[in-house]
């Protein structure tokens, strides 16, 4: 057997269980053993079972007291229930829906159970795992738990695992001795048997920390690499920097941390190399007018500025408040969607091929069919995760700049904490605009229980009542989503029927087709709905300065940054604005979350509070095009790790920039491997 061998060669390995295990992405002997754990369970046995702990997960021997005994409780349900000994206690355990149970588990033999033991003074276990005591392995009493798929038991990937365990020796070593030494860190062979099998808590940690270690050193190598192949690139240099006439027409003056922004720019914008820059600010924090100011460079330069949107909605209202700000430059501003005719289609791409268009705005419309730039040499995409490296990629191919590629302007409202921020972004530089403009009225929070129902109608009432507007969150879509939430399609109904039937109450979800959502949320933004029951798809959405009050039902459901970005569709007028979480969950650590957006308005504050109590999962949430997936890396929980690894990939690319050393062959295929989906990006 050897690494890149068939998993369907393999016995036991038919066409269905190959495509489970497809499902997965394994395919070979390296993916497997690349197949890491995403938990383990303490298999070592409690002396007996007076000695078992409450509560917890716990391993121990009994013999079978009693024969087992199967009822039907309901349809599709059946009940097994027996009593299992020995000489210090008793425990009564319960199977559901596994009538072999009681075949297996025959009176007077002895096995191993593993469960969690609850009751007072009579235990019980519901649906332990269970195995012959002869055939209990007291060697291996840590037992990985593996990511699974239907049709794929962890046992048959434990066995599966112990055979793949003969080609960890033909596992090529990434890293030099040299930071083997210096960092204190295993040799890959010993890693990879610890990970999968680990014989002690300790030799685990030690597997985990050099896997961990390799993940975010190849991750620093593969982002400088592609940094420095993003140098090495031509771009048109925009040397032509007059704002002041640009700047004297606003009829507001931009904030200190807007000018820094905008000078930033400004200083990638005259090299000859692309920029690509991320702009994170607060939604209202005036992101529009920084890429304002970047399209204006790219005018004065005799070059074309494309701002590309997540929706129609979004595109339209950015292409209303560009033409606005730009209104007395001279610059020509277009729009292009899907909605729009052939036959303004037709003229719109003729414009911006001919140079008639200056900046246009639009969806993925840009990125179909026969669109053509004169001179394109600026891409602006507005909420990097909705669009991919791939995409930004895409719109720059139609830069008719032959070899020179356009300068990239990502800007997201998602604030992001900055360390975060550079790692998920790794290809970008980093520009922050950390101030409101000022006068804008910050949005009261208030976190209530469901108790407070009725109080709530109330005050939505009484804001319809003033004129203003009403969005209402739901965290699933309908009724066969998760159970116990607020889903927006039945409680749409209810409140439009039973609690509101005079006010104008519509529904938007990620289900509706495209046109159907662009209707509801045109009407809203006319000021023809009273109160939108909604999804989270209006996280990135368009302003409805009259829309003063955001209720977020089952909030406990939501991340902090979710929170705050939803939060930003309402405080966009004059009017003072409310934002009322609704949450029955009585944990500590939930309400101390949601307390914590009650408290503050500063997103990049409440982006740093997430991360410290839930991790940085909310921030991978929306997975990045072409950049990799860490197995085992949390770029949170591993600041130090993740330090020490941005040290030596930088004094390793000190010696060789673009790994071309034969000593850093095997190092240059494992970056790649990692970024397998974007391999390219290093040719």
């Amino acid at each position: 057997m050897e690494l890149n061998t068939p998993l369907n060669t393999l016995p036991g390995i038919g066409a269905a269980r190959e495509a489970a295990l497809g499902k997965l992405g394994l395919h070979t002997v390296a993916d497997l053993l690349s197949h890491f754990p995403r938990d383990y369970e303490d298999r070592h046995l409690y002396p007996n079972i007076a000695a078992l702990p409450q509560d917890v997960p716990v391993c121990f021997q009994a013999m079978v007291a009693e024969p087992f005994h199967s009822s039907y409780i309901r349809k599709g349900m059946t009940v097994t229930r027996g009593r299992v000994v020995d000489d210090t206690g008793q425990v009564d355990l319960t199977f559901f829906n596994l009538p072999y149970a009681k075949k297996v588990l025959e009176e007077g033999r002895s096995f191993v159970f593993y469960g969690v033991v609850t009751g007072g003074g009579r235990r019980a276990m519901a649906h332990p795992q269970f195995q012959r005591a002869e055939d209990y392995d007291a060697g291996d009493p840590i037992q990985p738990v593996y990511p699974l798929s239907a049709g794929v038991s962890n046992q048959r990937l434990l066995e599966l695992m112990r055979q793949a365990m003969d080609c960890i020796p033909q596992i090529q070593e990434t890293l030099e001795e040299d930071i083997r030494r210096r960092y204190d860190l295993a040799p890959v062979a010993l890693a990879y048997r610890g990970v999968h099998f680990p014989k002690t808590w300790e030799e685990l940690e030690v597997a985990r920390r050099r896997l961990r270690f390799e993940e975010l050193f190849c991750l620093n190598l593969g982002l400088a690499l592609i940094r420095t192949r993003r140098e090495e690139q031509p771009a048109a240099p925009f040397v032509r920097q007059d704002l002041g006439p640009f700047l004297e027409n606003l009829p507001f003056s931009l904030t200190a941390a807007q000018l820094r922004c905008v000078q930033e720019a400004a200083g990638d914008l005259k090299r000859p190399v692309p920029m690509n820059r991320l702009l994170q600010g607060d939604v209202g924090s005036g992101k529009t007018v920084v890429a304002a100011a970047c399209a204006v460079l790219a005018w004065e330069n005799g070059c074309q500025a494309a701002l590309m949107a997540p929706t129609e909605l979004l595109a339209q209202q950015h292409h209303r408040t560009l033409s606005e700000l730009l209104s007395g430059t001279g610059m020509r501003v277009g729009l292009l969607t899907g909605s729009m005719t052939p036959a303004q289609k037709r003229d719109c791409r003729g414009a911006l091929e001919a140079g008639e268009i200056d900046l246009i705005v639009g969806t993925h419309a840009l990125l179909s069919g026969p669109v053509a730039f004169r001179r394109l040499a600026l891409v602006i995409t507005d909420e990097q995760h909705r669009f991919g490296v791939d995409q930004r990629s895409a719109l720059a191919a139609k830069s008719g700049q032959g070899e020179a590629k356009p300068h990239v302007l990502v800007m997201s409202a998602t604030p992001i904490p900055r360390t975060l921020a550079l790692m998920i972004y790794g290809d970008l530089d980093l520009s922050v605009i950390d101030q409101l403009p000022p006068g804008r009225k910050a949005v009261e929070t208030y976190l209530v229980g469901q108790d407070k129902r009725q109080r709530l109608y109330n005050f939505i009432r009484k804001q319809v009542g003033l004129g203003r507007q009403v969005y209402l969150v739901c965290p699933a879509v309908s009724e066969e989503d998760p159970e116990g939430l607020k889903a927006a399609e039945q409680y749409g109904r209810e409140l439009r029927e039973r609690v509101f039937p005079d006010l104008r109450v519509a529904i938007v979800h990620g289900r509706q087709k495209a046109k159907e959502k662009q209707a509801v949320m045109t009407a809203f933004a006319q000021g023809q709905v009273d109160l939108l029951v909604a999804t989270t798809v209006i996280e990135v959405g368009v302003d409805v300065p009259n829309a003063a009050l955001m209720v977020i039902e089952d909030a406990d459901r939501f991340g902090l940054s979710q929170l705050h970005q939803l939060r930003g569709r309402v405080g966009r007028g004059e009017h003072q604005s409310y934002c009322v979480l609704v949450s029955g969950n009585r944990n500590p650590q939930t309400r101390q979350r949601l307390k914590a957006l009650c408290a503050t308005t500063d997103g990049f504050a409440l982006a740093e509070e997430d991360l410290k109590l839930r991790g940085p999962g909310d921030f991978f949430g929306a997975r990045q095009h072409g950049l990799p997936q860490l197995k085992l890396a949390s770029l949170a929980g591993d600041m130090r790790l993740l330090h020490q690894a941005q040290a030596a990939a930088r004094a390793v690319l000190e010696g060789d920039p673009a790994l071309e050393l034969p000593q850093h062959a095997p190092l240059r295929r494992r970056v790649e491997q990692l970024f397998r989906e974007n391999r390219d990006i290093f040719n």
